[in-house]
């Protein structure tokens, strides 16, 4: 137990005592001087001798000679019952008895003539007590009497202490200006603003619905402690105040330094590089990922890999993803995307062979899409007659009824001038 017989003892000092005015106006204080009596080297003899049996590690002993010392409290001035009881809260404290610590303090501030550091820091100490058992009510009224008798500007843990108390009461503007005092003062003093004040920081600036105010604290976090989940957040924030470009380069710094691993933040990366309009990094990010069994190569991924394949125009590397896709789809979809991106490759009986299964099997949202890519393909087949069939279909459908009807009108009159062309042959 760390020696508190440290006190001036044996000399009478003098302590200015704290009393409080409340009215209409700002509560002042109001001092007058008290003289603190001396202890006397009989009471400090045991008090030493109580500290020093605890000290070697029978704490039991040492509050038994505390007991003794209490039989004679009646004979004892308020300073050395003060002691006493301040030897008492520290010896319960060593034994993890903070009820009793609690009590024991609180009977120290009690006494009148005591030294006002030994009050303060009684009050201080009473407060962390407090903290500990969450009764953040009386945290706050010690905290409190304690900032009313100090005389030196505060540091910056004992701001943060009053932040941390005024966040548990749900005080959330006290608790900022307050976490905002310690890191200024960090700051001027030329060190790091630590952690777990940016993360009360952050909390604050959560609870009272300021996302851009979170947003600049997770990156300082970002900048001061690197870690996987800051970059993760931050990413997350810049979302949230609708800056998806920085929230792709925050995901995208976090992916380059090895901080992603988890398959739903490789997917919300590929995702942000589709809506950024950079579909080739999406498809990369998939194709890697997918190969490596870091995501699973099911119905939902394998689409959202051919659809940035051919987003980025490289439907040729999206058709083996497409032909496995449909492979294990139960529905017709992904044999409907397989016919755009034949068509699109120019490989036309593939093309009507996709499509028409695509309409056999259903489940495909654009049905008239998959009668034009019919018609369109016969077409280039010079196959006229089944293209226009195929067109037909479509303009009975009302997506599709503008573009078929064109269609059969261009291919009327191709189907026409290739008539005419092979009775001159």
């Amino acid at each position: 137990m760390k020696s508190i017989i440290g006190m001036l003892l044996g000399v009478s000092v003098l302590y200015t005592a704290p009393t409080f005015i409340t009215g209409d106006a700002q509560a002042e204080e109001q001092r007058e001087s008290v003289r603190v009596p001396a202890m006397r080297n009989r009471v400090y003899t045991q008090l030493a001798r109580a500290q020093q049996i605890a000290d070697d590690g029978d704490r039991p002993a040492g509050l038994a000679v505390l007991d003794e010392v209490k039989t004679r409290i009646d004979s004892m001035n308020s300073y050395e019952k003060a002691m006493l009881w301040n030897f008492y809260g520290f010896m319960y404290y060593a034994d993890e008895n903070t009820a009793k610590a609690i009590e024991s303090f609180n009977k120290v501030i009690a006494e009148q003539a005591i030294p006002e550091s030994l009050r303060m820091s009684t009050l201080y100490s009473l407060a962390q007590l407090s903290m500990q058992q969450q009764n953040y009510t009386q945290t706050l009224s010690y905290l409190t009497q304690w900032k009313n008798v100090n005389t030196k500007a505060l540091t910056s843990q004992q701001h943060v202490l009053f932040a941390q108390v005024y966040y548990q009461a749900k005080q959330y503007e006290k608790s900022l200006v307050a976490i905002e005092n310690a890191v200024t003062l960090a700051k001027h003093n030329g060190e790091i603003p630590k952690e777990n004040w940016l993360v009360l920081q952050r909390a604050n600036y959560y609870e009272l619905k300021q996302p851009e105010k979170v947003t600049e604290v997770m990156e300082l976090m970002v900048k001061l402690y690197s870690k996987p989940e800051y970059w993760l957040q931050l990413a997350g924030m810049y979302g949230e105040i609708g800056r998806e470009d920085k929230q792709m380069g925050a995901m995208e710094s976090a992916w380059q330094a090895g901080f992603i691993s988890k398959a739903q933040d490789i997917i919300t990366l590929a995702q942000l590089y589709r809506y950024n309009n950079v579909p080739y990094k999406a498809a990369v990010l998939l194709e890697k990922e997918i190969a490596q069994g870091n995501v699973i190569a099911n119905e939902k991924h394998l689409e959202m890999l051919a659809q940035s394949l051919m987003a980025a125009k490289e439907d040729q590397k999206a058709i083996p993803v497409l032909v496995k896709a449909a492979e294990i789809a139960e529905s017709g979809k992904f044999d409907a995307q397989l016919a755009q991106a034949y068509l699109n490759t120019e490989k036309w009986q593939l093309a009507i062979e996709s499509a028409e299964k695509a309409i056999e099997r259903g489940g495909v949202t654009r049905l008239g899409d998959m009668h034009l890519i019919v018609g369109m393909s016969h077409f280039n087949l010079k196959n006229f007659t089944e293209s226009m069939s195929a067109f037909e279909e479509a303009e009975q459908i009302k997506s599709s009824a503008k573009s078929a009807s064109q269609w059969l009108k261009y291919v009327a009159r191709e189907k026409l001038h290739h008539d005419q062309l092979a009775m001159l042959n």
